[in-house]
C-alpha cells in the first residue's frame, strides 16, 4: 500500500513523510531491530567520524516509544529501533494523520488536501468586505476577537447576578444541575380534537396515499431516464410509484411483485436503475416540502427557522464490508441522520457508517437543502457538543444549540485570567486562548468563504478538524473559538428555562421522526438488504420521500377535519393546534387489502398420487 499510494504532508513537519520513505527502503530486511543512523567522515584526522540520522523521530508518540526505540529517553536520538513496532506505529500515524487532514494522497478523492478545494487568497481578499457584510461578520480579526471576548463576558456577568433567583439549576462539586421540565398536562380540549381526529381520519393504504400525493403534487415528474431520452415504458407515473413503494418500504421488488400482481419484479428494478437516482429523489422531496410550507397548519407547529438533526441505527447483515458494529446502538449497521424541521417536515436525509462522528454532517443541510425551508437554527443530541462545530457554525450564521446532558466533559472557558464570579465561578476552568483566534481568523473565514461557494463540504472540513490533528493550527482555532461560543451557548441554557424546553421539544420531533419513518420501513424485517453503499444511500432517500409523502397527507386530513370541527361551531385554540402532530399511523393499512372469496373452489385431493415411476417400498 505504501509503495502504491504517493502521501504527502499537509503540514510543515514532514516526519512521517520521511518515515515511510525510510520504510520502503528497509522492506526487504527481516531483522527485528534496524540502524537508524550512518557514520561519515568529517575531518582529515583518523578518527574524525560523525553519525547522521537516516530518520525524523521526532513524530512518533510519546506511548509508541517505549516500544520502538532502544533507549527510553525522548532527547537521546537512537541507534536502531524495532522494525516491527515502527512499521505498527507508522502505519498508525498514517491512519490518525489521514483523518485529521495532516496527510493526504496524490490522485485521492477522500484523502485529497482539502486546501485544494478552498477558494484562493486573491478570492478570498475580493469577495471578504461583501461576505462579512452579508454574514454579520467583522473583517479584522483584532475587531472579532474583542466582539465575542466583550459578549462572553457581559453574558457570565450577567447570568452570574441572576443565578440566585435561578432555582432550577444548583452547583455541586463544579457541575451544574438542572431541574427536569415538566411534563405538560393534556387539555381536555385537546383530548377531545385528538377522539375526533381518531374518528374522521379516513383508513387508507400507502399505496393509494403515494397515489393521491402524486395527483395533487406530479412529484414524480423528477423521474425520468438517466440517459436523458424519453420514456419508453407504458404508464411511467404507475410504475414510478411501485418503484417508490417497493424501496421506500423495504418489500424488494420481488415480493413488491408478487403482492401487486400487474408488475414483474424486473420491471421495477430496471426503473429504480435506469430512471431513479438519489438526486432527483432529493429534487421530489424538496418538491413536496415546498408544497407542505403552504399549508396552515404546520406553521402552528413552528416557523421553519430551525430544524433538529439526529441519526438512528438501520441494520444491515452482518456478513458486509460496509456494516459496522455500533456501541451505543447495538448491533451491525449504518445510520440513516436526518434533518427534522420544528414544522416536523424531513427537510434532509444521509446514511453514513457506524464508525463516522454522526456531528461532522450537521451543518451540511447549508448545502444540500435547496427546499424553501431554511433553517438557521440547528438542534442536536449530544453528538452536536463538539468544539469545532461550534466555531464552524458560528461563522457560516447558524445558531447551534444542542441537547446538553452531560456536562463533565462540557468545559466552561473564562473570558480573561482574572475574571471571577460569586455565584458560578466554579464552572469555570481556564480562560480563551484569543492570540490564536486573532492568529487564524483569515484562515477561518477561508474555509467558511469556501463552504458558502460551494468548494467544499462542511463535513469534509469536521471530519479533518478532530483531536487526531496536535499539528493542524485550523483545527486548534476553530477550537478555542468553538469552545468560546459553546460558552456562551451553555451560559443561555443554564438561565434560559424556556430556551432548554424548546430545544427538548425540538430533539423529540426528531426522535418522533425515526420511530415514524422505520414504521414505514416494514419490510424485509426491516434490514437493508443492498451490499453497496450507494444503494443504501437511495433506499435511504426513497424510505424519505415516503415518510414526507404520508406527512403531507395526513396535515391535508388534519386540515379538513378541523375545518369541519370549526364549521360545526367548535372552539380551537393555538395551543391544541400546536399540540398535535402529523406522525399519524393508526389509518393507515401497511399490508393492502385481503379478500376473501367464499366461491372459491379448490381441487380434491389425492393422498395416493403417484410422483415416481418406481413403487414405493414401505419404511423400516
Amino acid at each position: 500500500m505504501l509503495e502504491s499510494l504517493r502521501f504527502k504532508s499537509t503540514t510543515q513537519s514532514k516526519g512521517l513523510e520521511q518515515a515511510i520513505t525510510f520504510l520502503l527502503k528497509n522492506k526487504l530486511k527481516k531483522s527485528e531491530w534496524i540502524s537508524t543512523i550512518y557514520t561519515r567522515k568529517n575531518g582529515m584526522n583518523k578518527n574524525d567520524w560523525e553519525s547522521v540520522p537516516l530518520v525524523d523521530l521526532t513524530w512518533i508518540p510519546e506511548g509508541w516509544w517505549r516500544w520502538i526505540s532502544s533507549n527510553r529517553r525522548r532527547n537521546v536520538y537512537p541507534d536502531k529501533i524495532n522494525r516491527r513496532h515502527f512499521e505498527a506505529c507508522v502505519f498508525y500515524q498514517v491512519r490518525n494523520e489521514l483523518k485529521s487532514g495532516d496527510l493526504c494522497i496524490e490522485g485521492s478523492e477522500q484523502y485529497a488536501d482539502y486546501r485544494e478545494q478552498l477558494i484562493s487568497w486573491d478570492e478570498y481578499q475580493q469577495n471578504l468586505h461583501i461576505f462579512c457584510e452579508q454574514a454579520g461578520l467583522l473583517t479584522t480579526a483584532e475587531a472579532f476577537k474583542t466582539q465575542v471576548c466583550n459578549k462572553l463576558e457581559s453574558l457570565a456577568k450577567k447570568v452570574d447576578t441572576s443565578f440566585p433567583k435561578n432555582k432550577a439549576v444548583t452547583i455541586r462539586n463544579g457541575e451544574p444541575f438542572i431541574t427536569k421540565l415538566k411534563k405538560k398536562k393534556i387539555s381536555p380540549l385537546l383530548k377531545a380534537v385528538r377522539k375526533r381526529i381518531e374518528e374522521r381520519m379516513v383508513p387508507i393504504n400507502v399505496l393509494d396515499l403515494l397515489s393521491d400525493t402524486e395527483y395533487w403534487l406530479n412529484w414524480t415528474r423528477f423521474f425520468g431516464p438517466i440517459s436523458g431520452y424519453d420514456a419508453k415504458i407504458t404508464k411511467p407515473t404507475q410504475r414510478y410509484l411501485t418503484t417508490a413503494f417497493c424501496y421506500g418500504c423495504n418489500l424488494g421488488p420481488t415480493q413488491a411483485a408478487r403482492s401487486l400482481g400487474t408488475v414483474d419484479r424486473r420491471q421495477i428494478s430496471w426503473i429504480n436503475e435506469r430512471h431513479v437516482t438519489e438526486e432527483n429523489i432529493q429534487k421530489a422531496i424538496e418538491w413536496l416540502i415546498n408544497a407542505y410550507n403552504k399549508f396552515n397548519l404546520p406553521k402552528y407547529w413552528g416557523t421553519g427557522n430551525s430544524a433538529a438533526a439526529d441519526g438512528t441505527k438501520w441494520d444491515l447483515y452482518e456478513q458486509n464490508l460496509l456494516s459496522e458494529n455500533h456501541i451505543r446502538y447495538g448491533g451491525y449497521g449504518g445510520i440513516g441522520y436526518y434533518h427534522v424541521s420544528d414544522n416536523y417536515i424531513a427537510l434532509f436525509s444521509h446514511f453514513i457508517p457506524c464508525g463516522v462522528w454522526e456531528g461532522v454532517y450537521i451543518l451540511d443541510i447549508l448545502m444540500k437543502n435547496q427546499s424553501d425551508i431554511q433553517p438557521n437554527t440547528l438542534h442536536s443530541d449530544t453528538q452536536g457538543q463538539n468544539a469545532p462545530i461550534f466555531g464552524l457554525s458560528y461563522l457560516l450564521g447558524i445558531q447551534l444549540m444542542p441537547r446538553i446532558r452531560n456536562w463533565k466533559n462540557l468545559k466552561l472557558l473564562r473570558p480573561h485570567n482574572n475574571s471571577n464570579y460569586q455565584h458560578i465561578n466554579e464552572l469555570f476552568t481556564t480562560s480563551v486562548n484569543w492570540n490564536i483566534i486573532e492568529k487564524h481568523y483569515e484562515d477561518m473565514l477561508r474555509v467558511v468563504m469556501s463552504i458558502k461557494t460551494g468548494r467544499i463540504h462542511p463535513s469534509t472540513i469536521l471530519n479533518k478538524l478532530s483531536g487526531y490533528s496536535k499539528k493542524n493550527k485550523l483545527y486548534q482555532a476553530f477550537r478555542e473559538l468553538g469552545c468560546a461560543i459553546r460558552t456562551l451557548f451553555l451560559l443561555k441554557y443554564l438561565s434560559d428555562e424556556e430556551l432548554r424546553s424548546t430545544i427538548q421539544a425540538a430533539t423529540n420531533k426528531s426522535e418522533s421522526f425515526n420511530g415514524f419513518t422505520k414504521w414505514l420501513f416494514f419490510g424485509g424485517d426491516g434490514i437493508i438488504a443492498e451490499n453497496h453503499r450507494e444503494r443504501q444511500r437511495k433506499i435511504i432517500k426513497y424510505n424519505h420521500l415516503i415518510a414526507n409523502c404520508v406527512i403531507f397527507y395526513n396535515v391535508f386530513q388534519l386540515t379538513r377535519i378541523l375545518h369541519e370541527y370549526i364549521q360545526e361551531g367548535n372552539e380551537l385554540d393555538e395551543e391544541v393546534l400546536s399540540d398535535l402532530s402529523p406522525y399519524l399511523t393508526f389509518h393507515i393499512n401497511r399490508f393492502g387489502k385481503y379478500g376473501l372469496d367464499d366461491n372459491r373452489q379448490p381441487p380434491d385431493i389425492q393422498f395416493d398420487m403417484a410422483i415416481s415411476p418406481h413403487r414405493l417400498n414401505a419404511a423400516n
